[in-house]
């Protein structure tokens, strides 16, 4: 049976270089960075080589970067530190967030830490920047947190327009990048962001391994307390071989960024075509099929309301077609998409989610079309 994996916003397969230098580093650099010895001095070396990199490539200094276990624990370190060690009062996300950002915050506001703000979004999820500054106006010092691009529909956010708005008020700006770094060119120096999250396993790296941007505008305390590693910002010894491994990928990714973006774009437009061709009634999320103002690497669909609907994911996997309705990362939760809850909450229709990488091809687009209207026709 044919096998196809088009659940890439969940997580990406790892390019073959990454797991081939990871393989080799496993023999040697085996060291602990925090000894002083030639073998922790070594592993300290790939590790600062690796931070360096990144912080060439976002164009800011290596100092604000931080690297943690992925993109949950940067966002969570982000939210805690940034509003308890600022003391903040008030905090504003969307209802689309990630469930990393909604939860710590919702946390925070039934501990009665914070009030909570929701920053009204129109039918496609984008932020109403008025709305934004209305509750910024007429509340004290804010934490504003606004994802990038949305992991389930793949709306994008205009994190340059909402940071300015942030600035004017004096609020701290967080965003969960973690579906944009490496799939977008990034200058820090244009940006008045104060957090960003990453996550190697979202463009070919390794899994459990990520990092947190932190302005130098910004001071926070720890959120793990330990060994005092990350120049006492971050305890733990440091996944040496996993940091190597995201500061590599994030290289072959911006290196080869232009021709990927356009393959995988290609990708998503013979798709939004074979399946409005080929299966009656389907509608898409967002503005999924404006292909330059949405997350290229997902295509967010709405079928047709069918006796089948609660069991078409399921049917997909026997196929062999991975794909996901909703967010990936609390798949195994029985309740429905908080997004898309949103957004449609009177829709019966079921939601799936393609996402893409640069290994699919046009013969596995094929195969899944001619699978859909096996189930649908």
């Amino acid at each position: 049976m044919k096998r196809v994996f088009l659940d890439n916003a969940s997580t990406t397969p790892m390019a073959p270089e990454i797991i081939e230098m990871m393989s080799e580093m496993m023999k040697t650099s085996y060291g602990n960075p925090s000894s002083m010895h030639s073998f922790g001095r070594e592993s300290k070396i790939v590790i600062e080589n690796a931070r360096k990199t990144i912080a060439n490539i976002l164009n800011t200094s290596p100092g604000s970067i931080f690297f943690t276990s992925g993109g949950t624990e940067a966002d969570n370190m982000a939210i805690m530190c940034g509003i308890y060690d600022n003391d903040i009062k008030h905090a504003i996300t969307s209802k689309i967030s990630h469930l990393a950002i909604l939860h710590p915050l919702e946390d925070l506001a039934a501990a009665g830490k914070i009030k909570l703000s929701y920053v009204n979004i129109d039918k496609d999820g984008e932020v109403s920047l008025t709305h934004l500054k209305e509750l910024l106006k007429d509340n004290e010092r804010t934490f504003v947190s606004i994802m990038h691009a949305n992991n389930e529909i793949g709306t994008i956010q205009n994190i340059k327009q909402i940071g300015d708005v942030c600035k004017q008020y004096n609020a701290i700006f967080h965003s969960d990048t973690v579906q944009t770094i490496a799939h977008f060119p990034f200058n820090m120096q244009e940006l008045n962001v104060d957090f960003m999250a990453a996550s190697a396993h979202k463009f070919h790296g390794p899994k459990g391994v990520g990092f947190v941007y932190v302005s130098e505008d910004i001071q926070i305390k720890p959120l793990l307390r330990g060994g005092g590693q990350e120049r006492n910002m971050r305890a733990g010894t440091e996944n040496v071989y996993g940091i190597s491994a995201m500061a590599m990928a994030m290289e072959m990714a911006y290196a080869h960024l232009e021709k990927e973006v356009t393959y995988i774009k290609g990708l998503k437009h013979y798709m939004i075509d074979q399946l409005q061709s080929e299966i009656k009634d389907v509608q898409f999320y967002g503005k999924c099929t404006d292909l330059d103002n949405s997350l290229y690497t997902v295509l967010s669909c709405s079928f047709p309301e069918s006796d089948m609907a609660e069991m078409l994911l399921f049917n997909l996997d026997i196929m062999g077609i991975a794909c996901s309705g909703g967010s990936a990362c609390s798949s195994g939760s029985n309740t429905g998409s908080h997004v898309l809850s949103a957004i449609a909450p009177d829709s019966r229709r079921p939601g799936v989610r393609f996402s893409f990488s640069k290994y699919n091809t046009k013969e596995e687009i094929d195969y899944v079309i001619e699978k859909l209207k096996d189930l649908f026709n």
